[in-house]
């Protein structure tokens, strides 16, 4: 699970747009965007080539 500390400090790095982490997913996803980035480990991998749209 990641820390309510870092999710307030991460945004998107395509568009700056705020993300939402689904826990049961393991995926944050920007609300501007729609971009979809993987978290593993309790890390998010926060590359723009690795992650797709929703």
């Amino acid at each position: 699970m990641l820390k309510p500390e870092l999710l307030e400090i991460l945004c998107c790095p395509k568009c700056k747009g705020d993300l939402e982490y689904k826990q049961a997913q393991q995926t944050l996803t920007c609300k501007s965007c729609g971009h979809v980035y993987q978290v593993k480990d309790d890390i998010p991998i926060m590359l723009v080539n690795e992650g797709g749209k929703s």
